[in-house]
């Protein structure tokens, strides 16, 4: 199963969703639903533009759990 990981990388950089998609120009349903692991089909101009506004790596976004 792929997982999002946004909750525990916004948390670690102490910033919210809204500042998060102010930073993105994305809106923030978008950046919530990502949050939330709601997302069945991944964006990958979305997740890039989280990986620049956040300045981190894809690994840290996207977890795999084979169970």
């Amino acid at each position: 199963m792929i997982k999002i990981t946004l909750d525990e990388a916004i948390r670690k950089r102490d910033i919210s969703r809204y500042e998060l998609a102010k930073r993105t120009g994305i809106r923030y349903h978008i950046i919530d639903n990502y949050y939330k692991n709601k997302v069945i089909r991944y964006d990958s101009y979305v997740l890039n533009k989280i990986c620049i506004a956040l300045d981190c790596d894809i690994s840290e976004l996207i977890k795999f759990d084979k169970e």
